[in-house]
């Protein structure tokens, strides 16, 4: 075992072709020319070369061999006949298929080779083994609602589907499973497609939008012109005269108001003491995550203890265009008591009829709890388009954003995710704060405690962040207002560190990120007060479980299948860093600790520090049988490729 650390990872990750071939974890370590065993030096441009992420990542989807019609899949009759251009050959498809996979329970989970009991490798197609239809194979989706939406293009198939005397294959149904559980595992925000034709065709209504940015136009000239030139202060940053409150605004409205626009706006508009409160105090938090804060892994927090979800950044100008793929972040679990959208953008523009468009379609079905607006994303491409952490420096511009969303959003609260400021030393987090709780009608506000120039480095400042609640509580309580909630983060991994910042800063809470990557269980931890020893078998029952949602979510097809051991293999590049606690010389652990490479307390536990990506192939099979040969997994960071060929 080497004992030079690992390098260090990128953690904008977190924020925001190689085959699963090559060497293995025992390659590793370089020796000298000399042989005397000792680690081989880099040259500061191959030190370079072996950082960093792997940009312009792509991952194929992988097809059946012969494409089966989804109609005819589901025992239904296409109105396309002969010209569709899927099969409609059943026999054919099932003798080109490959055989069910078998997903273990959690019983059959093991810490010792090969890990998952009672398992044997089969390569055969489903047309020489259709007697397996009658053995015992699970299909999460149907176990879960009692029936299974891919039909006989499942790779579970022998779940919910007989051959009857004849030999023809049919389909199961649970139905009173079903019935039972329609509430509890059908996902809500769905966008129907005349809204996307609507949007695409820029004819979708948004009254409230139009009204909003006329009243801009009138007061300000060009709402999306640059900021007037006004007083700097000396944390170089504008602080202009607020925006004109709810009251003058429905004032304004009501003596210029547009015939047109008032179809179908409200009569009055909601002030912002009836907007919808949000009691949020010892709640825990799940960042958004940009690529891994997917749905499966939300409902695996929340199976832990975790309180607020919230999901992936959305750019407020997808939306618009009517990206399918946009949407399809703002898709919610049943589980999810408690869960917000958070949207990017730079202007109001963009920003306010996107808001107006997700309260309509989705405010009014219970579907989101709160929009966030991102104003901490540090990664260049969202900052230099003028969103993200840049706003930061545009106080005035953010406060024209977050009036005109809340009152196109109703009751809906809006929120704001912040970082302490743009540049080291240059703080301005606390003036910002005081205008958005007094001036905005802003519903909470979360504080990282980093600037846009630290990224992850360094540590976060909790002092800053305390400096931060103590002057909002304290307008607050001069103004005569209710407290909203303040969460912090940063570096939050571990009970200790959680309620130490809770009780040290008056936060009502921690939004914890990084950490729940790395080890999902912290909002067990959080909860229960104490730090958890997990062992290996927990831990892969857990990855099980986020395997299990994602092909409820993705679908159980060979494309549902691939898409979900893509996402798995997300997730283990974060959770490879956790170091078990009975391996640490000391307590609490800290996130961004680096350890040498070490062996586990059992092989399982090695498994799973590998930083190795064939190696999170390799679990992934356990669950979602062997990787197809055309199937790759793309690491994010180079420092996880191993090989020349992950190099490139």
């Amino acid at each position: 075992m080497s004992p030079a650390a690992l390098p260090a990872v990128d953690d904008d990750a977190a924020e925001g072709s190689t085959a699963h071939t090559g060497t293995s974890r025992a390659d590793m370590v370089d020796t000298d020319a000399r042989g005397t065993g000792g680690r081989k030096k880099w040259t500061k441009a191959q030190k370079k070369e072996k950082r960093g992420a792997n940009k312009g990542r792509k991952f194929g989807k992988v097809h059946d061999q012969l494409e089966l019609c989804w109609r005819v899949a589901n025992g239904k009759i296409c109105e396309h006949g002969d010209e569709c251009r899927f099969t409609h050959d059943i026999d054919a498809y099932l003798a080109a298929k490959p055989s069910d996979i078998r997903f273990p329970s959690i019983t059959t989970i093991s810490d010792v080779p090969p890990f998952i009991m009672g398992t044997e490798a089969d390569n055969s197609t489903a047309d020489d083994n259709l007697s397996s239809l009658e053995q015992h194979i699970l299909c999460p989706s149907f176990a879960g609602s009692g029936f299974c939406r891919l039909g006989l293009k499942c790779r579970f198939l022998g779940a919910h589907a007989k051959r009857d005397v004849n030999g023809v294959i049919t389909l199961v149904e649970d139905e009173e499973k079903r019935a039972q559980t329609a509430l509890s595992t059908t996902e809500l925000n769905f966008v129907s497609a005349d809204t996307l034709q609507l949007l695409r065709s820029k004819k979708y209504p948004k009254p409230i939008t139009d009204a909003y940015l006329k009243e801009l136009e009138a007061t300000k000239g060009d709402s999306n012109g640059p900021e007037e030139d006004v007083a700097v202060g000396k944390d170089n940053v504008v602080m202009d005269d607020p925006p004109p409150t709810s009251s003058e605004l429905v004032a304004k409205r009501t003596g210029n108001s547009d015939s047109s626009a008032q179809t179908d706006t409200p009569d009055v508009l909601i002030r912002v003491q009836e907007k919808r409160r949000l009691d949020w105090s010892g709640k825990s938090y799940l960042a958004p995550l940009t690529t891994v804060g997917n749905l499966p892994f939300r409902r695996l927090c929340m199976t832990l203890g975790a309180d607020i979800t919230c999901g992936e950044m959305g750019l407020a100008t997808s939306f618009l265009s009517a990206s399918a793929s946009e949407f399809s972040l703002v898709r919610r679990h049943p589980s999810e008591s408690i869960f917000g959208i958070q949207l990017a953008g730079n202007k109001p523009s963009t920003l306010v009829p996107t808001a107006e468009v997700l309260g309509r379609e989705f405010g009014d079905a219970g579907g989101i709890d709160f929009v966030d607006v991102n104003c901490g994303c540090p990664i260049d491409l969202v900052f230099k388009s003028g969103s993200g952490s840049a706003l930061l420096d545009a106080p005035a511009k953010l406060g024209k954003i977050v009036t005109g969303m809340s009152r196109a959003l109703g009751e809906i609260p809006v929120t704001i995710k912040l970082r302490t400021g743009v540049k080291d030393g240059r703080n301005n987090a606390h003036k910002i704060m005081l205008r958005a709780a007094t001036e905005w009608g802003i519903g909470c506000i979360t504080l990282h405690g980093r600037t846009r120039q630290q990224r992850y480095t360094k540590l976060a400042d909790w002092e800053y962040i305390k400096q931060c609640v103590d002057a909002v509580r304290a307008r607050e309580a001069d103004k005569g207002l209710s407290p909203i909630p303040i969460f912090g983060g940063g570096d939050c991994f571990s009970s200790h560190d959680y309620w130490t910042n809770v009780s040290s800063t008056g936060v009502d809470g921690v939004m914890i990120g990084r950490g729940a990557l790395i080890k999902p269980w912290i909002f067990t931890e959080v909860k229960e007060h104490r730090e958890w020893d997990i062992s290996s078998r927990e831990r892969l029952q857990l990855i099980g479980k986020f395997a299990e949602f994602g092909l409820s979510h993705f679908g159980t097809d060979t494309i549902g299948v691939n898409t979900t051991r893509r996402f798995l293999c997300e997730a283990l590049s974060f959770q490879y860093r956790y170091v078990p606690i009975g391996l640490l010389e000391r307590l609490p652990a800290k996130i961004n600790d680096r350890a040498p490479t070490f062996k586990g307390r059992d092989e399982l536990e090695t498994l799973l520090a590998s930083p190795n990506s064939q190696d999170w192939v390799k679990i992934s099979e356990m669950f979602l049988g062997p990787a197809p040969e055309l199937w790759s997994f793309i690491p994010k960071h180079k420092s996880n490729a191993h090989g020349e060929e992950s190099q490139g």
